[in-house]
């Protein structure tokens, strides 16, 4: 993803919270007013549902000197200093640029893990609680999770650590077992379009079903072009099938606009080709190929999408695969 389009999100902090939400949230406030709120929260699932804006929203909650039926006055000195990025008691620990060569990191390294547990080891500042949030939890490198892990087993009174995760599995188990995980799940699909249709997207049930029932990816579709993309990477997998494509072009393409929103449509439509076969019935979006090369394809752009998080090149990694699916075309 692009570093401009990774800045924008379908449901940004501050904004109303979406009604599929409303579970995680009545849950989180009933133990928050019942004093049993754990160490530890990891919030998980696909990107582009909330989960971010709900942990943005219950910090800020608990940070507040005086909330208003469970949510942040959004007047009081705490609320001011979160709305200018200055309270003292909240931590916020996410990918950062190498000090070094001044380049993103792609990982979370145990540097920033050691410095925010020793923040959590003073007293809180304003005499609440200290809240740290580690977004994306799964970014965190094997010394990074395993120097958590001893403040997640003693942690300190009034303290609480959100981990925000898209990829879940990513941490180890031991990270997972000492948190209590609330999971977001892709809504029922009414909802998701009324949503939608109140944020003025067109043709929703199409944009909706391009990005597998999950209405934020379906905004950011719409927003960013991505339904264009959609088609794009629909005509470049129909070409290579039938012969005509150049894998190191479409690579090449695809590495320089989103090629990991690219490899989600392609991972997308060989899952509906797949699941038509299986069915037998019609697909829009047929490259011809037997079941078999449908379900491999589509398990290694789900295992590419992963790698393309990590420092690999991603137009070299597209290739490859690219090129391997232009020499699996079924004989005629």
């Amino acid at each position: 993803m692009s570093e401009e389009a990774a800045n924008v999100v379908a449901i940004a902090p501050g904004d109303p919270l979406p009604p599929w939400c409303a579970g995680q949230w009545n849950l989180l406030s009933a133990r928050a007013l019942q004093g049993t709120l754990p160490h530890a929260l990891l919030l998980c699932g696909p990107t582009g549902l909330g989960k971010r804006a709900l942990s943005e929203a219950f910090v800020r909650a608990r940070l507040c000197e005086t909330p208003r039926d469970g949510h942040a006055c959004g007047n009081c000195r705490a609320c001011k200093l979160l709305a200018a990025g200055t309270h003292p008691d909240r931590m916020r620990v996410t990918l950062e640029p190498n000090p070094k060569t001044g380049v993103m990191r792609r990982e979370i390294v145990i540097d920033q893990i050691r410095a925010l547990s020793a923040r959590l080891a003073m007293a809180s500042q304003l005499d609440g609680w200290q809240v740290a949030v580690i977004d994306p939890a799964e970014a965190m490198n094997a010394a990074a999770q395993n120097a958590l892990l001893k403040t997640l087993e003693e942690p300190t009174d009034a303290s609480l650590i959100v981990l925000v995760a898209d990829q879940p599995w990513r941490l180890s188990a031991t990270i997972r077992s000492r948190c209590q995980r609330l999971d977001f799940a892709v809504p029922a699909r009414a909802d998701a379009l009324e949503w939608l249709r109140a944020r003025g997207v067109e043709a929703p049930e199409s944009v909706l079903a391009a990005a597998g029932g999950n209405p934020g990816q379906a905004w950011l579709l719409a927003e960013q072009g991505g339904m264009q993309r959609r088609q794009e990477v629909a005509r470049d997998l129909l070409a290579l099938a039938a012969g005509r494509g150049d894998a190191r072009a479409i690579g090449k393409a695809w590495a320089d606009d989103e090629p990991l929103q690219r490899l989600e449509h392609a991972a997308r439509l060989l899952e509906g080709a797949l699941r038509a076969r299986s069915e037998e019935r019609h697909a829009r979006f047929d490259p011809g190929w037997d079941e078999a090369v449908l379900a491999a394809r589509f398990s290694e752009a789900n295992r590419l999408r992963v790698l393309l998080n990590g420092p690999l090149r991603a137009d070299l990694v597209l290739f490859e695969w690219l090129d391997g699916m232009a020499q699996k075309r079924t004989p005629a």
